[in-house]
């Protein structure tokens, strides 16, 4: 948060603020100077909010007094909805505009939706974002990619093996902390690697091209790297936190989706989109051609150097990542099988992923870092880059998803998909998948899960199938925003980059997305009887 309070975006003193919005004077030269003004504050963006809120309170007809609810609630989603598109105001503000807006409409009670914004899932995404900022300061992760990009470099280059090293460490650091996060730590590291590259007319012919082509190989594969790292398990994108939560909001008597349980089915499938990616990256944008062109300016010597300068691993990075290892291992430990409970069982399960996730966080900032006398590994100063707007997006999720199915509108949305009613599984998951991948390509995967998960729970209940079905599926489709920037943060990075254009996310990520659709297609049906329990009829 900045020092205006802002989570997004910068100012400066010396910016030249806006004119406060006045009605034109005749004596002004007048309206233009008034619309800029209103242009420049955004009050267009502000108003279509409240707007459409006013439009579907006063003509859209759910059936009479007896759905004023439900359509309440779907006045106040046009109205978020339209805050989160537009930027009308920052994505935290917009995202707890839910705590005024369902008391005021009657969705829902003030205390009922403030619970909303903070429980065991939260609190897993806090924890989970105090340790990635650990991670950052301390330079851990460029630590890994360097040592894991120096192994798969070769010598002389091969640029698959070194397209390897740099995506494999992405997915991998995007396993364990959110995607957003991961693609912001890890694109310098890449374009580290690439300004050793010429650009523009600093190489001659084939080569400039050549080199060109794997730049964009490069970023395209840290991009889509952590999106699909990921997806592997409940830490390291939102959609799956947002799946969790509604999970047990919805269906609170079943078994929960813990950690462990995610990653048994998720691991698999971000595997089998990983190795799509690679094997796209190569064919595209990879020829016999590159391996010489990139070896002139590229080698396993200069990373190496890179590393060098880093020195070895002080105390500080050893705990850091002492404590993250034991995190991890308490994720995975905490319920096994039914023969063999896990640790959560001598607490007689009352504690959840959060519960650990914020003590293993805690202790950062107890252990002394050994720098010097009193500092502690983490302090609160560090945490000021914490993605607030994230945990408060999540809040408004799991809000509006508690709206959605006390109001009823669940029930009324979920008739216009009964035709999949008898239907069998290998239709359903495609069909549900595809629904939530069109709609994350205009907009954030969080927002889409937040939309299509309490109408997937619904359907699930009139059309008698498993929900885990409907919402995994509804789930992993809203991960798979591969072709437009405005799809995912991670893919607006890239695109800053200036080494990609639109044209180069639609050719290499629909071949992806294709393949994440038949991939879950697959082992959705085949691994959910044994993880989710999906061959059971509701």
């Amino acid at each position: 948060m900045d020092k205006h309070g802002s989570f997004g975006g910068s100012s400066s003193s010396d910016d030249v603020e806006a004119p406060l919005l006045a009605p034109p004077s005749p004596s002004s030269p007048a309206a233009a100077s008034w619309v800029r003004a209103a242009l420049a504050h955004r009050y267009p963006a502000v108003a279509s909010g409240p707007l459409a809120c006013a439009a579907v309170c006063l003509l859209v007809d759910l059936g009479g007094a007896d759905h004023r609810g439900a359509r309440n609630m779907l006045a106040v989603l046009a109205w978020v909805f339209l805050w989160w598109v537009t930027g009308a105001v920052p994505l935290a503000v917009a995202s707890m505009a839910p705590l005024f807006l369902f008391p005021l409409f009657g969705v829902s009670a003030a205390d009922a939706v403030a619970k909303a914004y903070m429980d065991d899932v939260i609190s897993l995404v806090l924890g989970s974002f105090i340790l990635a900022l650990a991670i950052e300061h301390y330079q851990i992760h460029r630590r890994l990619a360097l040592n894991i990009t120096s192994v798969f470099c070769g010598d002389p280059v091969r640029p698959p093996l070194l397209l390897l090293g740099i995506t494999g460490t992405t997915f991998f650091v995007s396993m364990w902390i959110h995607n957003t996060a991961c693609t912001v730590m890890m694109m310098p590291v890449a374009t580290g690697i690439l300004q050793r590259l010429p650009r523009g007319g600093d190489a001659g012919g084939g080569c400039q091209e050549e080199v060109r082509r794997f730049s964009k190989a490069v970023v395209l594969g840290v991009v889509y790297a952590s999106a699909i790292g990921g997806m592997a398990t409940l830490t390291g994108t939102g959609v799956n936190i947002i799946l969790v939560g509604m999970w047990s909001t919805y269906f609170p008597e079943e078994e929960p989706i813990t950690f462990s349980s995610w990653m048994s089915f998720g691991l698999p499938m971000a595997l089998i989109i990983f190795a799509a990616l690679w094997v796209t990256l190569c064919l595209m944008y990879c020829s016999k051609n590159t391996g010489k062109a990139l070896s002139a300016y590229l080698d396993r010597s200069h990373l190496r150097r890179e590393l060098s300068l880093l020195g070895p691993m002080t105390f500080a990075e050893k705990m850091v990542l002492a404590v993250f290892g034991t995190l991890i291992v308490l994720w995975m430990t905490k319920s096994l099988t039914d023969d063999i409970p896990g640790w959560g069982a001598l607490f007689h399960n009352n504690v959840g992923d959060g519960t650990v996730t914020i003590m293993m966080a805690t202790l950062l900032f107890i252990i002394p870092s050994g720098k010097s006398k009193g500092e502690k590994l983490m302090d609160w100063n560090k945490c000021r880059k914490l993605q607030w707007d994230i945990i408060l997006l999540l809040g408004a999720g799991f809000a509006i998803a508690d709206g959605f199915r006390s109001s009823g509108l669940t029930d009324i949305l979920s008739e216009g998909l009964r035709f999949l009613k008898g239907a069998q599984t290998v239709v359903i998951v495609p069909v549900a998948c595809i629904v939530s991948a069109v709609i994350t390509e205009f907009t954030s995967d969080d927002a889409t899960t937040t939309l299509v998960l309490p109408l997937f729970a619904e359907l699930a209940k009139s059309i008698n199938v498993h929900p885990a079905l409907l919402m995994i599926s509804g789930a992993i489709g809203a991960q798979l925003s591969y072709l437009l920037p405005p799809g995912s943060p991670s893919n607006v990075v890239g695109f800053s980059t200036g080494h990609i254009v639109i044209k180069d996310l639609v050719t290499t990520g629909l071949p992806l997305k294709i393949v994440g659709i038949a991939s879950l297609t697959i082992l959705l049906p085949s691994l959910g009887p044994h993880i989710f329990g999906t061959n059971n009829r509701f």
